[in-house]
């Protein structure tokens, strides 16, 4: 097997930590490579990414990252075939199903106001909220990874965790705990319009008809089918609503699920499932159904 995974902090080396060369980082443990952007191994996810300019797609905005996978460029950084889904950009896809921590370096040479002058930083942890395949803008396909920032004291909970030692060590853990800590929790947007939409069906899935009941009441997620953050920027309308149960909502979120033609197929194998279930007065638009394909399924129609 690989050298495994080392997710979180690494030990003497704190969240501002500078380091004049790519290889002082990769000696301080934080990444393992001293040029691959992403650290990790697809059987364990990825404990790393270094941002350095490697590739024009990517944008940096502090809290907020998209980090364009690896692979497809030639010597000059020309995206000139698609990426696959391997090595790097399969470890990213696991860390964002596991909610991993992923230590971001910035290098001088990174786009955005956030990287610094010279060498490089270590700037935290972060979790990858979301991925898409979607055209370069050179052309051919690549991954694109969110990323966002995990508030520092969630973040502490993780220090020098290797993947290989979760089924053999506990952690002790904390008997008397003053909050709540975590690497994320899963915001699920209870807006005016979502709120509608999921009365309109009685808290019932959409895709599997399913109502489930906690304390005698239905309970259901509202789902923004085009997201609404950036850079997606999805509208808060009912035509971009979907009422769904926790499961297909997550299922929905990752593009394990898409719909086509007011049909639910499963991603894996295109195979279609049943009819969306939709009510008279609630419309759903196409244009939102095409672009979560589109970005978020790994679907070409």
């Amino acid at each position: 097997m690989s050298e495994p995974s080392i997710f979180g902090h690494i030990a003497g080396h704190p969240t501002g930590s500078v380091f004049a060369k790519r290889e002082d980082v990769r000696q301080a443990r934080l990444h393992r490579h001293g040029r691959r952007g992403i650290s990790g191994n697809y059987e364990e996810g990825a404990d790393a990414i270094c941002l350095s300019g490697g590739y024009k797609d990517d944008r940096d905005e502090g809290d907020w990252i998209l980090y364009t996978g690896e692979g497809g460029q030639d010597e000059k950084k020309v995206q000139v075939e698609d990426q696959k889904d391997t090595q790097g950009n399969s470890a990213l896809k696991l860390s964002e199903t596991m909610s991993l921590p992923i230590r971001v370096i910035r290098g001088a040479n990174a786009k955005g106001t956030h990287s610094p002058k010279s060498g490089f930083r270590y700037d935290g942890l972060y979790i990858v909220a979301r991925h898409s395949y979607r055209a370069s803008s050179d052309g051919p396909m690549i991954f694109q990874f969110e990323l966002e920032r995990v508030p520092e004291a969630d973040g502490e909970s993780w220090k020098e965790t290797s993947a290989r030692s979760f089924a053999l060590t506990p952690p002790i853990g904390n008997t008397k705990p003053v909050r709540t800590a975590g690497v994320i929790q899963r915001v699920v947007r209870n807006t005016e319009v979502s709120q509608w939409v999921k009365q309109a069906y009685d808290s019932t899935c959409q895709i599997c008809g399913v109502r489930l009941e906690i304390d005698g009441k239905g309970y259901a997620e509202g789902a923004h089918i085009r997201a609404l953050g950036k850079p997606h920027n999805g509208p808060d309308i009912p035509a971009n609503i979907l009422c769904l149960c926790a499961n297909d909502h997550v299922l929905f979120d990752r593009g394990a699920l898409y719909i086509r033609e007011g049909w639910v197929f499963l991603t894996a194998n295109r195979t279609k499932l049943q009819k969306l279930r939709t009510l008279k007065g609630h419309d759903i638009k196409e244009a939102f159904t095409r672009y979560h394909r589109e970005n978020f399924a790994q679907v070409r129609d």
